[in-house]
C-alpha cells in the first residue's frame, strides 16, 4: 500500500485523536462497530506510521560532524524553558492505547497479536523519542479522560519506562510477521528497532553513572544476534560505488534496508535532498575537517598520522582515502549521475568546502523538493555497529565478531579488515583527543571502541544518528571546538576537481575579472584560521557554552509543569 493511499484512507477514518490526551475521538463510526477485520485493523493502525522519519528528518544533521548557515539551538545554548513544546505532545500515543483497547472486538486471533504488536512496536518508539529528549517521563499505558487522576501524575522513572519499552517490543517481536516488507513493520524491524534503543539506552546509562547498564547492552546484542542469524539481510555490494548507490535507489535495496519511507513523482510523494544538498539557499551544508580526518587510508592506516596532514590541500588530502569518503562529499574527480562531466565542490553551495553527495541524484532533481529516492530507516549496517559497539562496551567483543559486522562494511568498499588487537595495542591518538575525538572512553578496549566509533560516523553520516550518538556517549562538550573546513594555503587560484583547469579562485581585495568556469570567494569572507591562509573557519564568533550539568537533556514546558500542579518537576538546572 503506498503512502499516498494510506493517507487518503487515514483522512477518511476519522477515529483519530488530533487534540489533547484527554479529546475524545471524533467517530464517524461507532467504536463497537470497528476493529471487526484485518481491513479495520490495518487502516486505523496506518496513522501509526506517521511517527517514523521522514524527508529531511533524515538526511537533516547540522551537529557535530556537519555544520550548516543556522547553528542549532542545542549547539549555540540558545535552548530556553518554554510553556509548550511540540516534542512533549501525547496525540500518537493516545492513538496507539485506544487501538489496544478495543483490538479484543476483533475475532480473529491471529490479526489479534500482530497488530497489538504492531501498536507496542509504535509506543515503543514513542517512549524511546521521549525519554532520549526528556529523561523521566510519565508512562500511560491507556486513554485517559478529563477525570482521570493519573492525567495529573508525576514523571516516571526512566528505568520504570524503559521496562514497559523492552515489553512492548519484546512483543512486537514475538507477533508481528516475519517477512521481508520494506515499507510496512515487522518482526526483522521490530528487532532492529531493539537493537537501537537498548543500545542508546546502555551506553546513555553508562556514561551518564546510571545503573542497569549490561543489561540494556545484552539486550541490544540478543536483537541483533537474532536478527543477523535469522533475518535474511545481507550488504549491497552491487557495482563500483555500493555505498552510494544504496542511497540513490529509487526503491530501497531490500537486500539491506530494512524498513524505508517510499517517494515517487507518480505518487506524488518527493523530498528536497538534491535541493537541500547542492542549493545555495538551503542551509549550505558542509562536513566538518576534523571528520574528514577520520577517514583511514585504503591500506587501513590513519591519514591523521600522515606528516603534516592537517595543512594538505584538498587534492592532496583526498588521495587514498576509504572510498566513502568520495561516496559521501565531492572529490576530485567527482561526476553527478548521469553525467560524465569533472564537477568540484561548489564552494557558494557548502560552507566548509565539503560538499555532501550522499542522497544527491541526477540534476534534474534539483528543483525544490522533486527527489524520488527512497530514504532508508533501518538497514542491516547499523545493526552491525549496533552489535560491535554493544559488544565492546560489554568487554565481550571478540575479533570473529568484528569479522561478521565491521570488517563487512569495510570489505564492501574494498577496505582492510579492522584488527582488534591492533586498535587496542595502539588507541588512534586523533580519536583520544578531548577536542577532535572522545574523552570518556576508557578501559583496555579503548581503541577498539575508538575505531567502532569512527566506523559508525563515517557508514551512518546524514541518516540522523550524530546527536543522540554524542549524548549517549556524553560527549556534548564536542560543540564547544572550532567548527573547520578546507584548508587553503593562500590567495590563489585552485583546481578542486582534479580536472587540470582551476575551477576555484580565492583572492584579496578586490574581484578580479570572472572567468567561465570558476567560482570566487573573498578570503575575507572565509575567516582563515592564520588570517591569509589555513582552514575555513565557521562560527568563530558565535560563544558556545555546552553544560554538563543541564545539557544533555531537554527542559520540561512550564506549561505541564502548572497543569500538573507541580508533580512533574523540572529538568535539572534548567529552572536556573
Amino acid at each position: 500500500m503506498t503512502k499516498k493511499l494510506i493517507l487518503i484512507l487515514c483522512t477518511a477514518l476519522t477515529l483519530s485523536c488530533s487534540g489533547f490526551l484527554v479529546k475524545e475521538p471524533e467517530d464517524a463510526l461507532a467504536v463497537e462497530d470497528f476493529f471487526k477485520d484485518e481491513t479495520q485493523c490495518r487502516l486505523y493502525t496506518n496513522r501509526f506510521y506517521r511517527i517514523l522519519p521522514s524527508g529531511s528528518a533524515i538526511f537533516d544533521e547540522g551537529a557535530d560532524i556537519i555544520i550548516k548557515s543556522t547553528l542549532a539551538p542545542e549547539i549555540r545554548d540558545a535552548r530556553f524553558v518554554s510553556s509548550k513544546d511540540r516534542n512533549w505532545t501525547w496525540d500518537a500515543l493516545r492513538e496507539i492505547n485506544f487501538f489496544l483497547e478495543n483490538i479484543w472486538r476483533c475475532d480473529d486471533a491471529r490479526v489479534r497479536a500482530e497488530y497489538s504488536g504492531l501498536a507496542r512496536f509504535f509506543r515503543a518508539w514513542f517512549y524511546y523519542d521521549k525519554v532520549c529528549r526528556f529523561g523521566d517521563v510519565p508512562w500511560f499505558d491507556h486513554t485517559l479522560n478529563a477525570s482521570d487522576i493519573t492525567l495529573y501524575k508525576e514523571r516516571d522513572s526512566r528505568s520504570f519506562v524503559m521496562a514497559n519499552v523492552l515489553a512492548d517490543i519484546d512483543d512486537a517481536i514475538a507477533n508481528l510477521p516475519a517477512a521481508h516488507e520494506k515499507y510496512r513493520v515487522t518482526r526483522w524491524t521490530a528487532l532492529a528497532l531493539k537493537s537501537r534503543i537498548f543500545l542508546f539506552e546502555g551506553t546513555w546509562r553508562k556514561y551518564h553513572g546510571l545503573e542497569g547498564w549490561e543489561s540494556c547492552l545484552r539486550e541490544c546484542v540478543s536483537a541483533c544476534e537474532e536478527l543477523i542469524a535469522d533475518g535474511g539481510y545481507s550488504l549491497y555490494t552491487e557495482g563500483d560505488t555500493p555505498y552510494r548507490d544504496l542511497f540513490l535507489s529509487k526503491s530501497a535495496v531490500g537486500q539491506e534496508v530494512i524498513l524505508a519511507q517510499a517517494y515517487g513523482i507518480s505518487m506524488g510523494l518527493t523530498h528536497n535532498a538534491n535541493d537541500y544538498f547542492t542549493s545555495t539557499t538551503m542551509g549550505r551544508s558542509g562536513l566538518l575537517k576534523d571528520v574528514v580526518d577520520m577517514y583511514l587510508m585504503t591500506d587501513g592506516s590513519r591519514f591523521t598520522d600522515k606528516e603534516n596532514f592537517d595543512n594538505l590541500d584538498f587534492m592532496q588530502e583526498c588521495q587514498g582515502r576509504d572510498p566513502r569518503l568520495a561516496q559521501t562529499i565531492r572529490t576530485p574527480g567527482y561526476t553527478r549521475v548521469g553525467s560524465q562531466s569533472w564537477v568540484a565542490p561548489d564552494m557558494n553551495a557548502t560552507l566548509t568546502g565539503y560538499q555532501i553527495v550522499k542522497y544527491v541524484g541526477e540534476p534534474r532533481y534539483d528543483i525544490s523538493n522533486t527527489s524520488e529516492n527512497d530514504l532508508p530507516i533501518f538497514r542491516l549496517a547499523e545493526v552491525y555497529l549496533n552489535y560491535a559497539e554493544a559488544k565492546a562496551e560489554l568487554g565481550t567483543l571478540t575479533q570473529d565478531d568484528l569479522d561478521k559486522t565491521v570488517c563487512l562494511l569495510r570489505s564492501r568498499v574494498g577496505m582492510p579488515p579492522l584488527d582488534m588487537a591492533a586498535a587496542n595495542a595502539s588507541p588512534d591518538p586523533f580519536l583520544c583527543d578531548p577536542v577532535t575525538g572522545y574523552r570518556n572512553v576508557q578501559g583496555p578496549d579503548r581503541g577498539v571502541i575508538l575505531e567502532i566509533r569512527r566506523e559508525r560516523t563515517i557508514e551512518l553520516i546524514c541518516e540522523g544518528f550524530r546527536y543522540w550518538d554524542i549524548m549517549r556517549w556524553k560527549e556534548g562538550k564536542r560543540f564547544d571546538r572550532p567548527f573547520l573546513g578546507m584548508y587553503f594555503p593562500g590567495p590563489g587560484t585552485y583546481d578542486l576537481d582534479g580536472s587540470g583547469s582551476d575551477d576555484f579562485c580565492l583572492y584579496l581585495g578586490d574581484s578580479p575579472a570572472v572567468e567561465s568556469g570558476v567560482a570566487y570567494s573573498n578570503i575575507a569572507d572565509l575567516a582563515l584560521t592564520r588570517g591569509m591562509s589555513g582552514n575555513i573557519v565557521r562560527f568563530g564568533n558565535i560563544p558556545r557554552n555546552w553544560r554538563e550539568d543541564r545539557d544533555y537533556l531537554y527542559p520540561i514546558p512550564t506549561d505541564d509543569i502548572v497543569l500538573t500542579g507541580g508533580a512533574i518537576v523540572q529538568n535539572p538546572n534548567w529552572d536556573e
